[in-house]
């Protein structure tokens, strides 16, 4: 692909800005347009990003190569279709949609159109998961913990969609097979949607996570253990460290001693890295990281949770 690559943002809330101004200092990035129903925000935006506002997504279609959308996942489908009809190359946030059969017409688009279709899981680009992930061999017990404050923002949807389907992703990628069977429970707080989840997965390998999500709680802890054969490796998302620990042979001695090491990891912004590669991608045409059929197992499982807890 010769020349600038043509971006356009289609929301601008919260995380949408965040995109705007990262494409905005991208040197072979051209941010042609960023779109919103508000267009006070489209205003604003635009030009803090240097660029125009749109109060209509379609008045982009025919004027960029790639687009993020950063859209209430409820509106998805019918902000990406035009997009992927045109053949522009889409990075979707996540969940990738609110319905299986949404997320199914989703990919089935872009994989008819050839399109780039990335999912934003960005936990998949936080320099502590990518490093954990290359130690991990064969995980039998992972344990993931995502618990926040209260925040206004994001209350539309429950906590699973919101929270715990970056970890659901996260484990699915780590262990690497299919799922068996799954438990949950849940509970509402402050909302009317789920606030507060547990589940259990067990794995047609024999692995078992055990994973909770919560957006109720007094302080923010983002933490995964992974035990496995003669290891445990744990990761703070927060602090960017992995603790790990293992047996060490000890001369003269029946038994071993466990060994604690304690690695540091050279802290990325995930959101830079991750539309870094959704470019790169789209300009080598290369498979994201997380593609469109990634994003649907995550959200298949999420659904799976919600349904067993009655959501």
């Amino acid at each position: 692909m010769g020349g600038k690559l043509r971006v356009a943002v289609i929301g601008v809330g919260y995380l949408g800005r965040f995109h705007a101004l990262i494409y905005s200092r991208m040197s072979d990035v051209e941010l042609v347009g960023v779109a919103d129903v508000d267009a006070a925000a489209a205003r604003r935006v635009a030009e803090e990003a240097g660029t125009r506002p749109f109060t209509d997504h379609r008045d982009l279609v025919d004027e960029v190569d790639a687009v993020s959308i950063v859209v209430p996942t409820s509106r998805h489908l019918a902000v990406a279709r035009p997009f992927l009809e045109q053949g522009v190359h889409m990075l979707l946030e996540k969940p990738i949609a609110a319905t299986a059969d949404e997320a199914e017409t989703i990919v089935r688009l872009a994989e008819a159109h050839g399109v780039i279709l990335q999912i934003g899981h960005l936990e998949r680009f936080n320099a502590g998961v990518m490093a954990l992930a290359g130690y991990i061999e064969t995980p039998r017990f992972i344990e993931a913990h995502r618990m926040s404050p209260f925040v206004a923002r994001a209350t539309d949807v429950d906590v699973v969609s919101d929270l715990m389907i970056h970890d659901i992703d996260i484990i699915l990628s780590l262990v690497g097979a299919g799922i068996r069977a799954i438990s949950a429970v849940g509970t509402p707080v402050l909302t009317s949607h789920i606030d507060i989840a547990n589940a259990r997965l067990e794995f047609e390998n024999g692995a078992v996570a055990n994973v909770i999500a919560s957006r109720v709680s007094e302080k923010q802890i983002r933490r995964i253990r992974v035990f496995e054969r003669n290891r445990y490796l744990s990761l703070d998302f927060i602090d960017q460290r992995i603790e790990t620990a293992f047996p060490h042979p000890v001369k003269d001695s029946a038994w071993p001693e466990i060994v604690t090491e304690r690695i540091d990891v050279e802290p990325v912004r995930p959101l830079d890295t991750e539309l870094a590669a959704f470019v790169e991608s789209v300009q080598t045409g290369r498979p994201p990281l997380v593609d469109g059929r990634v994003g649907q197992k995550a959200l298949d499982v999420a659904l799976q949770v919600k349904a067993k807890i009655g959501a």
